[in-house]
């Protein structure tokens, strides 16, 4: 076979989520705040370097949505400490969030619990357009970046799953799903017409992008938070309305899901997403097992168990990259490199280099 051409970011990331081939591996980092500022300390990053373009990404994102339903309510301090502080917000949830570190905000209660009070307090929100919901300089900036960079540039936002929570809590919307599924579905389709109603005001002044990136953390460690059944029966058809809404623009769909969301593979793929990201290991994920199963459907992007480059120790990460990565670019598949999830301080800024220079050969021709 020929050798490839060098090709662009966006030729790059757009043969890759069509499961063909690649001049070399496409690159994604996603290193924390407090990672940033340990290697801009240590000399490694300008003061204000893109992080992103130091490391050559081949994908930007942006024009994330503000899905809060009430966008009028100013948030509420109900109590603060040196840590933390617990706030009230739009929606009416009251989250608790740690001021020293980054981390998941603690639910700690919700105004919305089942169907009277989502009719009562939420849905009067969401259902016409407010154009606050909608980043139009950030977007446009981040797209004229991307082209600039010749970077495939991806509409980022969360899904239903992802809206929803934030508004009822997990507990109270996986208790719909069982007791109430009617109220949990019209839950979707409201935040999915919502989405695409704005979407299409965002892209028709804007333009539209060359990619959605979509966040649905659907599972945790060895479970996901619902069964396939409900999966199907409950957001799958939300899912497939704003999937087909981008394939109907041209672009293909990269589905995030932190923790173990095996089982729901199938339904998304029948959804219509084109890549899988994040596959945690920790939580059960495993790379390999997944382009067994589903590698002539889907692209994948990530799978690497972060705690490898944790230890920064090369020769773990060599093993686990040849064990992850391997088989699916000399299997023919699609394959973004990335961990399985951000990167902590603890990875030293030369093991990130490392990883990403060597990840790139292993999807060269």
């Amino acid at each position: 076979m020929p050798k490839i051409a060098t090709m662009t970011s966006i030729e790059r990331m757009q043969n890759t989520l069509e499961r063909k081939p690649v001049d070399q591996t496409p690159v994604a980092v996603s290193p924390w705040g407090t990672t940033i500022a340990r290697w801009r300390k240590e000399g490694h990053l300008a003061e204000g370097e893109d992080v992103a373009e130091h490391f050559g990404q081949d994908l930007r994102t942006g024009g994330w949505l503000n899905s809060t339903a009430n966008l009028d309510f100013t948030p509420v301090v109900l109590e603060e400490t040196e840590e933390t502080i617990l706030t009230l917000d739009g929606n009416g949830a009251r989250l608790r969030r740690h001021k020293l570190h980054e981390s998941t905000p603690e639910h700690v209660g919700f105004t919305v619990v089942d169907r009277k009070s989502w009719e009562e307090h939420a849905k009067p929100f969401l259902t016409d357009l407010d154009r606050r919901r909608i980043p139009f300089e950030g977007y446009r900036n981040a797209k004229r970046f991307a082209a600039e960079k010749q970077r495939f540039f991806c509409w980022a936002g969360v899904g239903p799953f992802e809206q929803m929570h934030p508004l009822c809590g997990h507990e109270a919307m996986l208790m719909g799903m069982a007791l109430d599924p009617e109220w949990v579905k019209e839950m979707v389709m409201t935040y999915v017409s919502l989405t695409i109603h704005h979407l299409e005001v965002l892209f028709a002044e804007e333009g539209k992008p060359d990619g959605f990136f979509v966040y649905e953390d659907m599972g945790f460690k060895g479970r996901p938070f619902m069964s396939p059944a409900m999966y199907r029966e409950i957001i799958l058809p939300g899912h497939k309305r704003l999937f087909d809404f981008a394939h109907s623009l041209g672009c293909k769909v990269i589905v995030h899901s932190c923790g173990y969301v095996e089982p729901l593979v199938p339904g998304l793929i029948e959804a219509g997403m084109d890549c899988l990201q994040a596959m945690e290991v920790k939580a059960g994920m495993d790379l390999p097992t997944l382009f067994r199963r589903f590698g002539d459907r889907i692209a994948f992007y990530g799978g690497v168990d972060v705690r490898t480059l944790i230890s920064n120790d090369r020769a773990r990460i060599d093993a686990e990259m040849d064990q992850k990565i391997l088989p699916v670019v000399r299997g023919g598949g699609g394959y973004v490199l990335h961990t399985d999830h951000s990167e902590p301080p603890e990875i030293d800024y030369e093991t990130m280099r490392y990883f990403v220079e060597r990840g790139r050969t292993l999807g060269r021709d």
